[in-house]
């Protein structure tokens, strides 16, 4: 699958109780979703899209296929993570390995519930967490920019522009700018900066955990966070997760009465789902059929060939061509066949590129 999303936070936000949520919710639906714990903190969800099971009903698809995004519950943040403070080299190296970063902060009062800064104060923590990572780089560029001096000295043109891109984020996260936001970048520097596995380049989710009673509307943490989210660019997301922990254990019928009592049209779980897989810039397309409806992931870009390949290395290896028919298309003409007489089935090649709600049936030769 290899998209993932980690979870951080510091202590007593509530970070794994919405992972242990997220999962508990994955092994309900396991029916249709198959949930596969790969390690005590790393877990696979589906990801909620309604479109999946309009097409089968239209397909009369014996088995749905949910895609799926892997969250991975990463240990503990204290000041001075960048320094092996508590777990901080375990932390930062988890960190490095994950595609995005789902921040969870802390949004509701208890005084049952002590804060490690002995108040609750959101923005603080998610500059606390940033901080870390930044000074985490830092240290990184400084140590690898030692060695790329004497290798661009050497002719090694790689190491040339390397260096000349480190360069030009040093002072920026000096200044605490981090990677994703830095300036003055060119396109080739701009493509070349993920390479660099800089902590702070990887995409941020701000997930707000409130009260059961502020669920639905939020509160004066939640707003401050949104309008800090819009500033730095980052996304956010509000939850209960002592309300997901209960929706986790509840049928489907009792899951939307108690969903209705608190003024909620879905889970927040669905919603931070579907966050974290927007956050990592990922389109679906769909293939259907009478065995299956399946909804599988592409990097947004992707071409058609590169889509065929996520079903099979062959399918990309032969491609030929490329039947395809949109959602909304497929779903007006009430399947493959009206969409084929209507004249809304196409033939792409392999320069087309994926548009999120594809329907595709693949042509190969191999």
């Amino acid at each position: 699958m290899g998209f993932n999303c980690g979870i951080v936070g510091l202590p007593n936000v509530g970070k794994s109780t919405l992972f242990n949520a997220l999962t508990e919710t994955a092994a309900a639906e396991a029916a249709n979703y198959p949930f596969c714990t790969i390690e005590p903190n790393t877990g696979r969800v589906a990801v909620p899209d309604p479109r999946l099971d309009q097409l089968a009903v239209l397909a009369s698809s014996a088995n749905v296929i949910a895609t799926q995004l892997e969250f991975v519950d990463i240990a503990g943040l204290v000041r001075g993570a960048s320094k092996g403070e508590g777990l901080g080299n375990q932390f930062l190296g988890n960190i490095r390995e994950v595609d995005a970063i789902a921040h969870v902060l802390r949004c509701f009062e208890d005084e049952d519930i002590t804060h490690v800064d002995g108040s609750v104060d959101p923005i603080r923590d998610a500059d606390t967490v940033e901080t870390e990572l930044m000074l985490a780089d830092i240290d990184s560029l400084e140590r690898r920019m030692t060695a790329l001096v004497k290798k661009s000295r050497g002719g090694d043109a790689l190491a040339k522009s390397d260096l000349a891109l480190m360069e030009k984020l040093l002072p920026q996260l000096s200044d605490g700018v981090p990677a994703r936001r830095a300036t003055g970048l060119t396109q080739s520097e701009e493509e070349r900066l993920p390479q660099l596995q800089l902590l702070t380049s990887k995409p941020v989710l701000y997930v707000c955990n409130v009260a059961e009673h502020e669920a639905a509307i939020g509160n004066e943490h939640t707003a401050a966070v949104a309008a800090h989210a819009e500033t730095v660019g980052a996304a956010h997301v509000t939850v209960s997760a002592a309300i997901e922990s209960e929706i986790a254990q509840l049928d489907a019928d009792d899951k939307a009465e108690f969903l209705n009592e608190l003024g909620l049209e879905e889970a927040g779980l669905a919603r931070l789902i579907r966050a974290g897989y927007g956050l990592l810039d990922l389109l679906t397309f769909f293939t259907v059929g009478p065995k299956e409806a399946r909804a599988w992931t592409v990097v947004a870009g992707a071409t058609a060939p590169q889509a065929a390949g996520v079903i099979h290395t062959d399918f990309q290896r032969g491609f030929i061509r490329a039947e395809t028919i949109s959602f909304d298309d497929y779903i007006a003409c009430s399947g493959e066949s009206g969409a084929r007489d209507a004249g809304k089935l196409r033939i792409e090649g392999s320069d087309y590129r994926v548009v999120d709600g594809d329907v595709f049936h693949f042509r190969f030769n191999v």
